[in-house]
């Protein structure tokens, strides 16, 4: 066992003092240790139970054999941080995440993992740690929240955010935005639509790092507690057996994921976060891929923001592994891939039949013949941009429109609720990059105060920051390279015509490349906007949205 390295032996009888210290008994230390990173904290409503969740992984650890030990992982809460300075923080956490794991697994010499994450960028962060550690490892996620209702309809957090919209445009009063305060957000649990959180867990599924119903299963449903005690049984089959994350995260599983990403109708963020969990896997994925996978996968799921279902739905329709049953009627799946289950992906779905075709339309009717995201390019993003295609009304698929420049989110914003944006217009949002922000903040209230203003079919956003799955519209992030470090989006000016063809994956601004080459010489960098503490580390390191904001040394001359 890893963790004869703290226990055996004369030389380490200083480290079974320390164990005794902690009331570990003798029995328990010749047992295998496996480490529960558990994100319990008491401000981000998705992560306030996951204190029994730990607890019944701890039940199943210990029921089959080992003994568990917990220590913890942070979060943001996005929700809370969206809007203000806060939201620079989120997403630079994903890598403080996994390196805080990284060093207390490898410190302490645990012999499995269990991880027990919950919102958005834990999910991804403890992903990218188990590929990296490559120790045998499980995750069991916390669940999403049930909708909320407001007169008598299902509603979610981004009903809220469009609420404000509709208030600044005087179409809702504030007694009725008090209404949707008290009831869109129900229950604890991970935002009740398809966002980013319950994407990456409905992903952990599709990967084989999760068991069944990790991406669904509500959170206030017992079923959540069963499905933690079987993660804890089963991590001791996996340490037995020795199969570790990069025998299961292998090139072909990242495949899956996006195939049912496309399928699902994800957030645009997972665009971000595959990319890193395979760069720690060893294994390269490019944005072409995405769009080669997008074009034969078919849409299947229009849930909130994009349609009017909700996570709940989609568990009772089957889950994930009904959607992958659906996918594997075309060959789109690789079903022969190891999972955490030991038993293949074909295995896992034999018998997970869609019982709604509402929620999930069968493949042989589904929304669109292509997936739920496209990455775009062109002239204004060289590299990529990328779009949740599933929430974009038909009218906005193709768009032409002049530009409205805003070098921060919080003067976007002004400008939309001051009723300074039109109909037609493009709001292009920049120096938000993962550099430029830094942090690369979401632009989920721009884009609410948008629809809530009743502009979500007439105007289109484009940022090289990026958006919340919350998000709906003609959203484009994660342009790249992006203003901080010169792409071209630096160059826009207000008024240029810009041209958006999500069918043609076409990104462009209507100037010559004569005027381009004039503008980006006269183009200085600016002074970075942060200047101590992680942030100022981050941004130095930090590479581009379409690479997934990886960590990098700079490139020594």
């Amino acid at each position: 066992m890893k963790s004869d390295s703290v226990k055996k032996g004369v030389e380490h009888a200083p480290h079974r003092s320390l164990l005794n210290a902690l009331g570990y008994t003798e029995e328990e230390r010749n047992r295998p240790m496996i480490g529960i990173v558990s994100s319990f904290n008491e401000i981000v409503p998705g992560h306030m139970n996951l204190d029994k969740i730990t607890e019944a992984v701890k039940m199943g650890v210990a029921m089959a054999g080992g003994t568990p030990v917990v220590f913890p992982a942070i979060a943001v809460c996005d929700g809370i941080a969206m809007g203000h300075i806060g939201m620079k923080y989120s997403l630079v956490t994903r890598d403080l995440i996994a390196d805080s794991t990284e060093c207390m697994a490898r410190a302490h010499g645990f012999d499995g993992l269990v991880m027990i994450p919950n919102c958005d960028k834990n999910v991804p962060g403890l992903l990218m740690a188990a590929a990296r550690l490559n120790i045998p490892t499980i995750f069991v996620s916390g669940g999403p929240m049930l909708a909320g209702r407001v007169g008598g309809k299902k509603r979610s957090l981004s009903s809220m955010f469009e609420a404000v919209g509709s208030v600044a445009a005087g179409t809702m009063t504030l007694e009725e935005l008090g209404e949707y305060e008290e009831k869109v957000c129900p229950t604890c649990g991970s935002c009740s639509g398809m966002y980013t959180a319950n994407s990456m867990n409905c992903l952990t599924e599709a990967i084989g790092m999760g068991l069944h119903g990790n991406g669904t299963i509500p959170a206030v449903y017992s079923a959540r507690i069963r499905l933690a005690k079987h993660a804890g049984m089963k991590i001791m089959d996996l340490v037995r057996d020795n199969v570790c994350p990069r025998d299961i995260m292998t090139e072909a599983a990242f495949r899956n994921a996006l195939a049912v990403d496309m399928a699902l109708g994800c957030s645009t963020n997972t665009m971000l976060h595959l990319p890193a969990i395979a760069h720690e896997a060893g294994v390269e994925i490019n944005m072409e891929i995405a769009n080669e996978i997008s074009d034969r996968t078919p849409n299947l799921c229009h849930l909130a923001p994009a349609g009017p279902t909700y996570m709940e739905d989609l568990n009772e329709a089957g889950g994930v592994y009904a959607v992958m049953n659906e996918l594997a009627k075309r060959d789109l799946l690789d079903l022969s891939l190891p999972t955490v289950t030991g038993k293949t992906v074909g295995e896992n779905i034999q018998n997970c039949v869609n019982t709604n075709p509402e929620v999930i339309r069968p493949i042989e009717h589904p929304y669109s013949e292509t997936g739920g995201i496209a990455v775009l390019k062109g002239n204004l993003a060289p590299d990529t941009g990328v779009v949740k295609r599933s929430a974009v009304v038909p009218e906005m698929m193709v768009h032409e429109g002049p530009a409205r420049v805003f070098d921060c989110e919080e003067d976007a914003i002004k400008a939309i609720t001051g009723g300074q944006i039109v109909a037609g217009d493009v709001v292009v949002i920049r120096y938000e990059g993962p550099k430029g922000g830094p942090g690369m903040r979401e632009m989920l209230s721009p884009t609410s105060a948008i629809a809530g203003m009743g502009l979500g079919s007439s105007v289109a956003l484009i940022t090289d920051g990026r958006f919340s799955g919350a998000s709906r519209g003609a959203s484009i992030g994660h342009v790249s390279p992006e203003a901080a470090v010169g792409g071209p989006i630096a160059l826009v000016e207000e008024g240029d015509t810009i041209l958006i063809d999500i069918p043609a994956n076409k990104l462009e601004v209507k100037i010559s490349d004569e005027e381009m080459a004039k503008r980006r010489a006269a183009w200085k960098p600016r002074q970075p906007k942060i200047t101590t503490g992680y942030l100022q580390r981050y941004c130095a390191l930090v590479t581009s949205g379409n690479r997934g904001a990886v960590l990098e040394l700079p490139h020594q001359e």
